[in-house]
């Protein structure tokens, strides 16, 4: 997960502290995810999905699939 957490960064060129910012927390603590030295909490890790376009399972390593799932329609 925080290899590609940081690929996805850099295919983007931002630095740490521009994406920090983007998701609003500090380059240190978002740092900390892409080292592994901490855990990502579910609510940045959704953020980040979100903001690459992907599926937290892709970040979490579950698929090799980049696009997000579908949205489910509403019945």
């Amino acid at each position: 997960m925080y290899v590609k957490i940081r690929e996805l960064r850099e295919d983007r060129d931002l630095s740490q502290k521009e994406f920090a910012q983007i998701i609003g927390m500090s380059q240190t603590g978002y740092s900390k995810y892409e080292t592994g030295e901490n855990d990502i909490p579910t609510g940045i890790l959704i953020a980040i999905a979100k903001y690459y376009g992907t599926s937290v399972d892709y970040l979490l390593g579950l698929t090799d699939v980049k696009e997000p799932y579908p949205a489910k329609r509403q019945v």
